[in-house]
Parts: structure tokens; sequence; C-alpha cells
């Protein structure tokens, strides 16, 4: 991207708006870095990183909390004998704490945002962690605990504070000298314990006086019989000092010893400030990720000026589109009426969009992947350079035209102004088909009636219009597409204060010249107005049933919702009354069948020309069918004439059932439950339970709810499919048997069966 181009569009004042929401200095430096990425893989995976944590702060409301800046400082590890101070070591510990919080919060993140996660599990300088954390308390000095000489050496320090405070409250009382002390208390001057005397009094005992204070009120006196002491204060104060230096060394020795790890974790913490000023951008301004990718519409719906947004102007909502083939956008009206912004929201969202920025546009936007941008805007006259605006213009595109190509966005503002129009117009228009030809996409505003003409007649160049009320020409920044809008410089000419007699003036010159199309132009602006005004309404009508759908649908969900937990209480309360036989079997199916036609869950009625149930002279050992209650197909093994059964392999594991369980393969499954439904033939036979991919926690309600039905259905054997693996479900399974009160007896099935991953049951 050229620096140049950016510089243009604003770029770097975006960037500052950003690094506001920045916690630390390195993340707001980081942040005004930023800069748009050429390769897209990068750029995907950044834009998916910043949805992953949008969503993840959103859901969370995690806030990284303010950190130190430590540049500089793993730069001073480099030197092998330098020893941190214990400023410098808090600000690595307060730095990897924010880190840490930051990792923990994230390790819960993994399966949801992954990318995330997959930062959040880089290299970690344990060792510096738990020294930091063992040396340092909470005020940022060292601990006692920091190294066995440092506590004997505070504990004496300790001591001898103890002996000095009993020596002076003795002495004081012995002498009666409490009305010669301005305070009561033992105070440290130069590191020695004093007694802060009135000055008048500092003549009437043997001692030293170290200092006085400001007013000369108070001077501070060491007496003779603390001499002692403190001398052996200062003897241990020197080796306080070479204990905190040793412990200090050695934390420096750890720092340099996990540089990488330390780097790594610094790197990890400043870019989670990163990714946290990002949304705090997008929540102050409504901003969003956009799609980028190639072949991408150029798509930026309610796009809005983030600068104009911050300067509480009220930026107006713009929608840029093109539609399918089209590579240019020619924006033609009146002056001020938004033509420029609209140029610059574009380039500026493309910018952002391209450095994974929030844009500030709304959900459904979309740019193409466009490694390249040039943007050639306003006066680009140089008196120092002897370059008119035109000659500008030109000296800057010629520079940038052998590397335009079809990954470029260009954008032009009032390209071939300042010489001839007529020419201006043409070389307007060679350029547009030079773009074209390139394959390059372009946003171009002009005032030139030709290139306005030849916007409207290109199949890949779109045109479009500002807006301005028909009444009082005043602009509504909104875009019209597909026609050409009047530069209305009278009216604005009118609107900043021109005399009435020089415009009319003006317009006598138009009418003569012939070139006065303002009235169709101005028709043709009214008639966009009531459109837009119109496409507004629908808009908001749409918003509306929009609205009022999702509130239905929530009504109907909660209805069901509802709907459901009764019918599963009164159900529930059914098969327990049945249990504790307060209710007869009979009696508990009876009401069950109410509760299901209560509940519109009669036996649903066969569809039109569908086959009946197949029966058992109809099957053929070999064939292929499907078992409509496990919703599995298997091959028929074995046919039981007695039983009139069907033995199904399915895959290995064998059930025996009904026929009229069964559909041929090719048939489609009617209204077949799901693959872990119950299976329950109304007359007596076997049915069956399909466990396997069902956790042994989930288990108990599935099989207790089988076995109601079995039993309720008057079965003498069932069959529970709960498949080897680690036996985990099986062993489950057979807690579930032997506690549930109608088991007679289970056992596992013979091998031809299914052998020890199914189960066969036989109920009282």
């Amino acid at each position: 991207m050229q620096a140049r181009s950016l510089h243009l569009l604003e770029f770097p004042k975006v960037l500052r708006l950003l690094a506001e929401g920045a916690v630390s200095e390195a993340g707001a430096a980081r942040c005004l870095a930023i800069a748009p990425l050429a390769d897209p893989a990068l750029l995907a995976r950044e834009a998916e990183r910043l949805r992953q944590w949008l969503s993840w702060a959103g859901e969370t409301g995690f806030a990284l909390r303010p950190f130190p800046s430590l540049d500089g400082l793993l730069d001073a590890l480099a030197r092998p004998t330098e020893i941190l101070d214990l400023d410098a070591l808090w600000a690595v510990f307060q730095m990897l704490d924010a880190a840490r919080e930051v990792r923990e919060a994230l390790a819960e993140a993994a399966v949801r945002h992954p990318l995330l996660a997959e930062a959040a599990q880089g290299p970690w300088p344990a060792m510096l962690w738990s020294g930091l954390r063992r040396c340092l308390g909470p005020d940022g000095n060292l601990r006692d605990e920091a190294s066995p000489q440092l506590f004997q050496v505070r504990s004496e320090i300790r001591a001898i504070h103890q002996r000095c405070t009993v020596r002076v409250k003795s002495f004081i009382e012995r002498e009666v000298l409490s009305q010669y002390l301005q305070e009561e208390f033992v105070t440290i001057s130069s590191d020695r314990y004093v007694l802060p005397f009135k000055t008048s009094f500092k003549n009437k005992l043997p001692g030293i006086i170290h200092d006085y204070s400001q007013t000369g009120e108070t001077c501070y006196f060491e007496p003779m019989f603390l001499v002692e002491l403190n001398n052996e204060l200062q003897q241990y104060k020197q080796e306080e000092r070479e204990a905190e230096r040793e412990v200090l060394r050695l934390l420096s020795g750890l720092l340099r010893q996990e540089r990488e790890a330390l780097g790594a974790a610094y790197d990890f913490v400043v870019d989670a400030d990163v990714l946290g000023a990002k949304a705090a951008f997008a929540a102050r301004f409504d901003a969003r990720p956009a799609e980028v990718a190639p072949g991408a519409p150029l798509r930026l719906l309610g796009a809005r000026h983030p600068l104009l947004a911050a300067a509480g102007s009220g930026a107006v909502p713009v929608d840029i589109l093109l539609e399918p083939g089209q590579r240019a956008l020619v924006v033609s009206g009146g002056n001020a009426g938004g033509k420029t912004v609209a140029l610059k929201t574009l380039g500026l969202g493309a910018a952002m969009a391209l450095a994974a920025l929030p844009v500030c546009a709304r959900e459904g936007s979309s740019l193409p992947a466009w490694g390249k941008l040039f943007v050639l805007l306003g006066d680009e006259q140089s008196i120092e350079d002897s370059l008119s605006t035109f000659t500008a213009q030109i000296r800057h595109l010629s520079a940038a035209w052998e590397a335009i190509d079809d990954a470029s966005l260009v954008i032009m503002d009032e390209f071939g102004a300042g010489t001839d129009p007529s020419q201006g117009a043409a070389l307007a228009q060679a350029v547009v088909d030079g773009f074209l030809d390139k394959g390059s996409w372009l946003a171009v505003a002009t005032h030139f009636p030709a290139l306005k003409a030849y916007a409207l007649s290109r199949e890949r160049v779109r045109a479009a219009s500002v807006l301005f009320d028909p009444k009082t020409k005043r602009p509504l920044y909104h875009l019209a597409y597909d026609q050409v809008g009047a530069s209305q410089a009278l009216d604005v000419a009118r609107e900043h204060g021109l005399p009435e007699h020089l415009l009319a003036r003006a317009q006598q010159y138009m009418l003569l010249d012939g070139s006065d199309t303002s009235a169709v132009l101005e028709r043709l602006n009214a008639l966009a107005v009531e459109r837009e005004g119109e496409l507004d309404a629908l808009r908001a009508e749409q918003g509306r049933l929009r609205e009022r759908r999702a509130k239905l649908q929530e009504r109907f969900d909660a209805e069901r919702r509802r709907l459901l937990e009764d019918i599963q209480t009164r159900s529930r309360e059914i098969m327990r009354a049945w249990r504790e036989d307060k209710l007869g079997r009979k009696q508990a199916m009876k009401e069950l069948a109410d509760l299901r036609r209560e509940a519109g869950g009669g036996e649903p009625e066969a569809p039109e020309g569908a086959p009946g149930p197949l029966e058992f002279d109809a099957v053929a050992v070999g064939g292929r069918y499907r078992h409509l209650g496990l919703g599995k197909t298997g091959t028929a093994a074995a046919l039981d004439e007695r039983r009139q059964q069907v033995k199904l392999d399915l895959g290995g594991v064998s059930v025996w059932a009904r026929p009229a369980d069964l559909a041929p393969e090719a048939q489609p499954a009617a209204a077949a439950p799901g693959p872990r439904a119950v299976a329950v033939p109304a007359a007596s036979g076997a049915g069956a339970l399909d466990l396997r991919g069902v956790r042994a926690e989930e288990a108990e309600g599935q099989v207790c709810r089988f076995l109601d039905g079995a039993v309720l259905s008057g079965l003498s054997e069932v069959e529970i499919v709960h498949g080897r693996g680690t036996g985990a479900l099986r062993k489950e399974v057979h807690r579930i048997l032997r506690a549930f009160p109608a088991v007679e007896h289970f056992t596992l099935a013979p091998e031809d069966r299914g052998g020890d991953g199914m189960t066969i049951v036989e109920l009282k």
C-alpha cells in the first residue's frame, strides 16, 4: 500500500482513534503501526481472530487490565552482567500477571474460539513467574521470604527496632523528657533512629544532631545510648542490601534464562491489548469485520466515515455497491453533496478491512481482496515543485500506472480538472478505459458531462448521483444508482452568499450556451429522492415484519416447550404411579393413550398410496432391510417362523425384529424416529434399544423410558445394544437393570446375536 494514499485517506488518524482503546503504551504503539496486509491468508486469519475476540469478549465481558511496557527492558537483558532493579522486576510481574489472566480466561474458549485458545497456549516463563510471585510482595517490594538470608537479616532489624523502642520509652519516662519532644515517637533520619526534640532542648543531653526541620523548631537528635544500636542497625542494613541484591541477581538470571518465553508472553498480552482496542473501536463506532475475499462483491452497506462520527458531525450512512461484472463507480452531482466523502469512505473502509480492522458498515458488507490502493484526491498542486493541479495529478498517476493491476483499487476525485474541460473529460474517459483494460477497480467523482454519459453507457461502469432535497436544494448525502446528477454550482453559490444579479447573469450565459440541462437532472433527482423514500419505507416495513415474526416464533417456541414439559411431567407421574402399584397396567396404558391423543400424537395415518406393513413371507434371508425404529439398515441373517421374527445383522450387531418394523432398503422409511428412538412392538415379542454413541451418564433416562414402554406393551424380552467399546456403557446399563423393578433377569447376547455388544433382558 502506498503510504501517500493512506495519508490522503487519513488512515493514521483512524489508527490514533484505535490506539485510544488500548490499555498499555505498548498496545497503543502497536495500534499506530498497523498497516494493510498483503497476504490474503494472513488477512483472513487476523479477521477471524477479531471475530472470535468480539464474540468471546461479548459473551464473557472480559476486559484486559493495564500493564507496563517492557520495551527496552528486554534489550537490557542482552548484557550478561545487567541486574534489574525492583521497578523493572515489578513491571515484568505486572505484565505477566495480566498475560496470565488472559491465558486462563481463554483456556475455556478452545471449542468456539480456537484461534484465541491457540495463542493462549504459547510459551510461558514458568520458572520466572514462580520466582517473581515468591519474591515480590503486593506493594512491589521484596518479601522477607525471598531468601533465607533476607529473612534472617530483616528479623534482626525488626528486633533492633523493638529494642530501640523499649529503650527510648524507658529513657523518656526516667528523664521526664516528654515535654521536650515534638512527637512522642522514634523516627528515622539518615537511616538512623532519632528523637524529634524541640530545638531549645538540643544542648540538654549528650548526643548527635542529624538534621533540622524546615521550620527549624525541631531537631532530629540521636542520644548516646542509641549510638551503639544504630551502628548495629547500619551493619544489618548493609547485609540487607547485599541480600536484596542477591535476590535481584537471581531473578535477573531467570529473566535472562527465559527471555524467549518472556518475549512471547509479552507479545501475546500486547496482541490481546490490540484486539481489545479493536473491540473498543467496534463498540464505539458500531463497526464490525467485513468479508474480504477474492471474488467478493464490492458491497459496503450503511458505510460511515469514522472520523466524521468521532467529530460528532453526524456521519450519514451510505451504501456503496457495484453489481456483478462491474468494476468502476462514477459519482456525480452537486458540490458539497458528499461525492468526496463517499470516495473517502470507500477508500478508508477498504484500507481498514485490509488491515483486519472493524469497518463502520452494517453486517453483510464485503470487499474484494485488493492488494494495492491508489488515491488521487483533492488539489495536488505544489508551488515549490512548480506543479499545477492538473500536472500534479498526471505525475502521480504516471508514477503509479505500471504498478496498477487487477488487484488494485484506484480512487480519483475530479481527475482531469485544472485544464480545458473537453480535453480533461476526454482524458478522464481514456484513463478509466485503461484501468478497465487492466482489470482494476475504480471509483471516480466528476463534474464532466461527458464522463457522466460514459458511466451510463459502459457495461462494467456504474453511475451514481448524490441526492439533494428537491425543495431546499440541501444535500441528503445519499447515493442514487444508475443515474447522474447536476453539479448545481449556482445553487451552492447562492447558498454561500454570491450576489443574486451575478447568479442571474450566469443563468443567462448557460441558456445562450445551450448547456442548461438542469431541469432534466433536477427531475431525475426528485424521482430518485422519491424512490429512495419508498425504499426506506419498504426496508422499515421489512424490519417490522421480521421483528413481528421473531416475536411470534419466540411465543411459539415458548408454548411448545411448555406443552412438552407438561406432557413429560404427566407421563412421568403416570409411570411413577404404575411402578409404585398405585395404578394398574391397563389404566396406565389408557391414561398414556389419552395423553397422546390430547397432545395430537395419535397414530399417524399412512399417506395415500403408501405400501402396507411388511409381511413375514415377504422377507428373504440375505435381503437388505431398514429397521424403522433404529433408523439403521442391515441384512436379514435368519428367520424365526414360530415367533414370526427376523434376525437383522446391523454391521456386526444382530437384533430380532418383527417384519412390520422393517422396510426394504429401496423403500424410504416413513415417519421413522431418530437413530436413538425406542422401537417397541405393540404385541409380545422382542423390542430393541440402540445406545451406541450415547454417553454413560446419559443412558439412564433412555433405558428407563424404554423399559417402561416395554412393560406397558406387555413384552417379555427386550434387547439393549450398547456396543463393545471400553465397556463403560455396558457397566452403566447393567447397573440400571439391576435397580429396575420390572427386570427379571439379564445376560449378554450369544456371539451370533451381538456378543458382549448387546444385553438381552427378561421382564417380569
